[in-house]
C-alpha cells in the first residue's frame, strides 16, 4: 500500500471490510476518538494510516459536508492524502496550510472531477501565486464544476492571473461569491477582471477585492451599469479609494440597471467630498436595491451622515442598514 494511490487504497480497506480485517481502521477510529482530529498535526502516519483515515472518514456515519484540513495537517501532502474526502466535501476549508501552485493543479482536477460535490473553497493565505491560481481556474471551466463560493485572500495574485480568471467567469461558471482582497490586482488586473463581470455567462454576485489605484472604481461602475452583471454585493473596504475613487464609482450607482444592494466601503479614506457625489448618485435613482452600506472608518464631514439617514427614512429608498457610528473627526 505504500505507493498506492488513495482511491486504490480505499478499494482495497472496502475489501478488508468484507473479510472484516480492518484493524488499521479501529486503529485510527481510536486515535480520533481519544484525541481529537487536531493530534494528527504533529503525528507521522503512515500512508497505510493516511488511507485508513480516508477510509474512517468517507464511511463516517454523520454527513461530511465540509472538511477543515489544518485540524489534521496543514501541508501539500495531507491534502493529496485527504483528497478524496475533500472531492466527496460540500466545502473544502484549506486555509493557511503552505499550499503552494501544486496543489491547486491537484484541486483542478478534484473540480473537474464528475460528479462534482465541492461548492465552496477557501485558500486563503496560502501562496499559490498567479501560476497556481491558473491551475485553479482551469477548473472552473469544466463542465462539472459546481463551485460557487472561492476564497482566495491573501494568496499573493497579481494582475498576470486575471485574464484567466476573466475567461472562466465567461465559460458559464457557477461561481456566485469571490473573494480576492489582499491581492496586488492593479488597475489592469480590474479591467482584466472586468471583462468577465460583463458577461452574460457570468453569475458572479458578491465580489471582494483590493484595489491599488482608484481607477479601477471607473472599470467597476462600466460593470454596475452593464445588464449582464450579476453582481449584488461589493466589498472594497480597507483601499484607498479616497474621493475620486468614490466619485468615479458612484456613477454605476447612478445607473437604473445597477443591481447593487450591498456595498462595502470601510476605511477607504473617503471624506466630505466623496460623500456628497455619493449622496447625489443616491438622490438620483430611488429605484437603486441598495440595502446596505458601510461607511465606517471614513471623514465625512458633519453633514453628510445627516443626508444618508435621512435617506435610510426615506421610504422611496431600499436602504435598510447604514453602518457609520465609527466616523473619524
Amino acid at each position: 500500500m505504500e505507493n498506492a494511490s488513495p482511491e486504490k487504497s480505499i478499494n482495497l480497506f472496502h475489501c478488508l471490510n468484507e473479510l472484516n480485517d480492518l484493524s488499521l481502521v479501529h486503529e485510527i477510529q481510536r486515535f480520533l476518538s481519544t484525541s481529537g482530529s487536531y493530534c494528527l498535526r504533529d503525528s507521522k502516519l503512515s500512508p497505510a494510516q493516511w488511507s485508513a483515515l480516508v477510509f474512517v472518514l468517507l464511511n463516517s456515519e454523520e454527513k461530511l459536508d465540509e472538511i477543515e484540513l489544518c485540524k489534521y495537517d496543514p501541508s501539500e501532502e495531507c491534502l493529496q492524502r485527504l483528497l478524496p474526502v475533500v472531492k466527496a466535501s460540500r466545502k473544502a476549508l484549506l486555509w493557511s496550510c503552505n499550499l503552494t501552485e501544486k496543489s491547486c493543479e491537484v484541486l483542478a482536477s478534484a473540480l473537474s472531477s464528475s460528479p462534482s460535490t465541492l461548492r465552496e473553497l477557501d485558500l486563503t493565505d496560502n501562496k499559490l501565486q498567479d501560476s497556481g491560481a491558473i491551475f485553479l481556474y482551469t477548473g472552473l471551466k469544466s463542465s462539472h464544476c459546481k463551485l460557487e463560493i472561492l476564497r482566495l485572500c491573501i494568496c499573493n495574485l497579481t494582475d498576470r492571473s486575471c485574464a484567466d480568471l476573466a475567461s472562466a467567469l465567461r465559460s458559464n461558471s457557477s461561481l456566485k461569491e469571490l473573494d480576492l482582497s489582499n491581492n496586488e490586482l492593479n488597475d489592469s488586473g480590474v479591467k482584466d477582471l472586468s471583462a468577465g463581470l460583463d458577461n452574460i455567462r457570468c453569475k458572479l454576485e458578491i465580489l471582494r477585492c483590493t484595489l491599488n489605484c482608484f481607477e479601477s472604481c471607473a472599470v467597476l461602475a462600466i460593470c454596475l451599469n452593464s445588464n449582464s452583471s450579476c453582481l449584488r454585493e461589493l466589498d472594497l473596504s480597507s483601499n484607498k479609494l479616497q474621493d475620486s475613487g468614490l466619485q468615479l464609482l458612484s456613477t454605476g450607482l447612478e445607473n437604473r440597471r445597477c443591481k447593487l444592494e450591498k456595498l462595502g466601503l470601510c476605511n477607504c479614506s473617503i471624506t466630505e467630498e466623496g460623500c456628497d457625489a455619493l449622496v447625489s448618485a443616491l438622490n438620483s435613482n430611488p429605484s437603486l436595491p441598495l440595502r446596505d452600506l458601510n461607511l465606517k472608518h471614513n471623514l465625512p464631514g458633519d453633514s453628510k451622515p445627516k443626508e444618508l439617514l435621512a435617506l435610510q427614512k426615506d421610504p422611496q429608498y431600499k436602504l435598510e442598514t447604514l453602518l457609520y457610528v465609527s466616523w473619524f473627526f
